[in-house]
C-alpha cells in the first residue's frame, strides 16, 4: 500500500485539510518541473502526486492546489466558458463543501460574495446539512455543490 493511500484511509478528513496548509509547499517545491501544469495556479510540475481511496490514480493530485482532475476541469470551465470571474459581473455565490483549491481564489475574487457551507469541514463558513440549509430559496445567483452526493445517507429523499 502506498504511503498516500495510507494517508487518505487513516487521517479524519478534517485534519487532512488542517495538515495539508503545512506540507503543501514542501511537496510543490520538491516536484517542481515542467511536464504537467496545473491551470488554477499556472505552476509546473515533473509530477503530480497519486490519489485515490480504492485504487490510486497516477498524476491526479496538484502538489501546489491540491487540486484533482475534476477540479482543474471545473476551473477551465468556470474561466473559459462563463462570466465567474469577470469582475463587472457581481454573483453572490454559495459552495457547498468547498474544495481549498477554490476556497482562497474565490474568497480574494471581488466580484462574488462568496459563502461556503459543510457539516464538517473547517475552511466552511457555515456548519450545516445540505439536507437542511439555513438560506432562503433564490438567496443566491451560483450554487457549487461537487461530489457530495455519496456523501447523503438518504440522497432520495424529497
Amino acid at each position: 500500500m502506498s504511503f498516500f493511500k495510507v494517508i487518505l484511509n487513516t487521517i479524519p478528513r478534517p485534519w487532512l485539510i488542517k495538515i495539508s496548509y503545512l506540507i503543501r509547499p514542501v511537496i510543490s517545491w520538491w516536484l517542481k518541473g515542467d511536464t504537467y501544469t496545473d491551470p488554477i495556479d499556472g505552476k509546473s510540475f515533473k509530477k503530480l502526486l497519486p490519489y485515490g481511496y480504492g485504487t490510486q490514480r497516477e498524476n491526479a493530485l496538484s502538489p501546489s492546489t491540491l487540486s484533482l482532475e475534476r477540479h482543474r476541469l471545473l476551473w477551465l470551465y468556470l474561466k473559459n466558458e462563463t462570466s465567474f470571474f469577470e469582475t463587472e459581473n457581481s454573483l453572490k455565490v454559495l459552495h457547498i463543501a468547498p474544495e481549498q483549491c477554490f476556497y482562497s481564489r474565490f474568497k480574494s475574487q471581488k466580484n462574488l460574495a462568496y459563502t461556503t457551507a459543510d457539516i464538517e469541514s473547517p475552511i466552511a463558513d457555515v456548519k450545516a446539512d445540505i439536507c437542511n440549509l439555513p438560506f432562503q430559496d433564490n438567496e443566491f445567483d451560483v450554487i457549487l455543490c461537487n461530489h457530495v452526493l455519496e456523501h447523503i445517507p438518504d440522497d432520495a429523499r424529497p
